[in-house]
Order: C-alpha cells, then structure tokens, then sequence
C-alpha cells in the first residue's frame, strides 16, 4: 500500500499512515487509527495517573478503612485495598455477566469497570510500600511511581532497579544516589543528568564512566576533575572540602554555575546511545523506531514512551517492557499480543481488558487475576466462536 492522509477525528489536523503502518495493523488484526498520534497519545495518558493520590473509603467487606487510592472519591467505582485485592477472599468470576449483542460493546465494558473491585493503588508485590503507582517488586519505598525492582527508594517516578535513592526520575541502576535525571547504572551520583557508569561524583552533564567528578560536562573515563580541570587525588579532596555542600544556598549557586557552564559546550541533537534509524529522545539500545521516547531496547516501534525494557514489534504504547506486539496499550507487558490493555503484567491475546494480571485469551474484562479464555468475565466454554465474531465485528465498525 501506498501513504494515506487522513483527518484526526478529534483535532481535524492531517496525518500520515504509512505503508509500513497498514501492515502493522493487518498483522495485528486492527483497522488504521482514526486519531492522530498526539490525539491518541493524549487518550492513553488519561488511563494512566503517575502524579495524584486520593484519600477514599476502601470498599471491600469489613475493611471500610480509609486508603490511598489512584481514584477520587467522586469516581463511581468499587475499591478494595492491596491486601484484599490480591487475596483469594474474592473471586472476580462472580461479577461476570453475558454479552448482550443488542447493547453497545463500550457500553457494556463501561459497567463492567464501575461493578468490578478495582485496586487501589496499580502496584504489585509492594513489600512495605503502601504510596506506590505503577509499581512492581519494590520494597521499603515511599511515593515512587512508575517503578520496578526498587528498594528503599523515595520521590522517585520512572526507575527499574534502584535502591537507597531519593529524588530521581528516569533512572536505572542508581545506588545511593540523590537528584538525578536520566541516569543509568551509577553509585553515590547527585544532582545530574545523562551519566552513565558514574561514581561518587556530583553535578555531572553527559558524562560516561567518571568517577569523583564535581560540575563536569561531557567527560569520558575520568577522575578527579573539578568543572572539567584535572586535580591530583588529594588537591581534588581539598578543593571540594572548600564548597559548603550542607547548605541549601550554595548547592543552588553551584547548580546555576554548573548550568550556565553547560551552555558552553555543544549538544547531540538528541541523547540516545547505540541507536540504528531512530527518531525520537532518550533512547538507548534500540533500531527501527519512530517517535519513541524513554526507552531502551526497543526494536520496530512507534509511538511509544517510556518502554522500560526489551519491547518489540509495537505501537501507541506508555509505561510497557518485555513484550511484543502492543497496541495501544497502557502499563502492559510482559506478554505477546495485548491491544487497547491497561495494566496486564504478564498474559498473551488480550484486548479491551483492565488490571488483569498473568492472564491469556481474554476479551473486555476487569480485575482478573491468573484466567483464561473470558470475555466480559464469562468463560469462553459458555461462547460459541460465531458468538465472539460479531462482537469483533463491532470493534471493527467502532473504530473504522
């Protein structure tokens, strides 16, 4: 096929489908996209609350305490607590109903997720990390959001494994670090952006394997420099024992010095490292992408943001890892095959399905937790194949 031009039915500007894209969308099965790629960006960021907690009542049976929620209060759903949620005191089957072929699919979906329990907060296995969203396998955290393997972290949105951090956002791999953006596998590195391999350093710009470097700029392999000029060992401890790093004043001097020190020094047009025909920013380890932005490991992608690791074949994805052939999917992963999904760690041929986990072959379900073959929380045995393809028919029509 040749490139088409089409109207974004939201924002009536033009945009492009490509060839490459139309066969994307054969091979997962899906019509082209009636929204441009800001509109549909703009949709999938509406699932997804990175920044707001709520205080609401917990409505699981005996538990009317007060929780921290992702959902206001005002939101007509049905909360339960961490606990509780991930607990076999409840069984998400009993809300299942069958699918009335007279009423419209997003009709019917939208019950679904106003009668189903839902969890409070989007995080799983948190060990003693109560005000964590988003999060997987972290531990002693507090207020960390879009999170994986991290322990004893704080403030902190964006990290896979850090531990005994404060302050970092876009982050893997920091140990006792404070303040960073965009930083990869580093030890005791404050107030920096870029680094990568860094230690015992502070105020660093784009700097790769230094170690006990003080207000740096794009250094590679080095040590003992101040401000980029090179210091013995010892006239380096002197010196540093000159800034009051205790004080709140002189850390905001330094950090102006230090950003207007940056300006002195040229840019790559975007940051990225080892990238083969990418178009996008902060992007490391990766070919064939386009528009991708915050991720590493990704290979023939579009339209996706912070892919945490090792995603492939996919579009219109936010807040994804180890996966192949995502689209539109929202904190998914983990699995093959999951189209307008949010939230499923772990599962293959999915579509249309909120929070569930380690599930396969599921169609419009909520809160489902290790299932197979459902749609609308009904078992599939209950529905004949010539029953499943009118309501891919409707889909189909929805979004043509």
């Amino acid at each position: 096929m040749t490139q088409e031009i089409r109207q974004c039915q939201n924002c009536k500007n033009q945009f492009a489908i490509e060839p490459e894209d139309f066969a994307f969308y054969e091979k997962i099965n899906v019509p082209p996209p009636t929204f441009c790629p800001e509109c549909r960006a703009v949709r999938r960021f509406t699932w997804r609350n990175e920044r707001s907690l709520y205080k609401r009542t917990c409505n699981a049976p005996g538990h009317r305490e007060e929780v921290v929620s992702a959902f206001s209060s005002e939101k007509p759903l049905t909360i339960y607590d961490q606990k509780y949620w991930w607990s076999d005191e409840w069984d998400p089957l009993e809300y299942g109903r069958d699918y009335d072929f007279s009423k419209p699919f997003f009709l019917q979906f939208r019950e679904l997720l106003e009668r189903v329990p839902l969890l409070t907060l989007m995080s799983g296995n948190a060990v003693n990390t109560e005000y964590a969203n988003h999060a997987l396998d972290s531990k002693n955290s507090y207020l960390i959001t879009a999170a994986w393997h991290s322990e004893n972290v704080m403030y902190s949105n964006r990290i896979l494994n850090a531990h005994d951090s404060v302050d970092l956002y876009l982050a893997d791999r920091n140990e006792l670090c404070y303040e960073n953006v965009n930083v990869g596998p580093c030890f005791m590195v404050f107030f920096s952006y870029g680094c990568e391999d860094c230690s015992n350093s502070s105020f660093l710009y784009d700097c790769r394997n230094c170690s006990n470097c003080f207000g740096c700029v794009g250094l590679r392999n080095k040590s003992y420099h101040i401000f980029n000029k090179p210091f013995t060992k010892e006239g380096y401890l002197d010196e540093i024992k000159k800034f009051d790093l205790g004080s709140y004043r002189t850390i905001q001097e330094i950090r102006k010095q230090h950003d207007e020190f940056i300006l002195r020094f040229p840019r790559k047009y975007m940051y990225s490292f080892q990238i083969q025909n990418v178009v996008g920013d902060i992007v490391g380890e990766s070919r064939n992408c386009y528009q991708c932005f915050d991720s590493i490991h990704a290979e023939n992608c579009k339209y996706v943001m912070w892919n945490g690791d090792k995603l492939t074949d996919s579009y219109d994805s936010y807040g994804t890892g180890q996966a192949e052939l995502l689209y539109e999917a929202v904190d998914a992963g983990l699995g093959v095959s999951q189209k307008f999904t949010v939230v499923l760690w772990g599962g293959h041929n999915v579509q249309y399905c909120y929070n569930c986990h380690g599930s396969d072959n599921l169609f419009g379900c909520v809160s489902l937790r290790n299932k197979k073959y459902c749609i609308n929380i009904t078992f599939s045995s209950l529905i004949s194949p010539k029953r499943i393809r009118p309501i891919e028919h409707e889909r189909k029509t929805f979004f043509s």
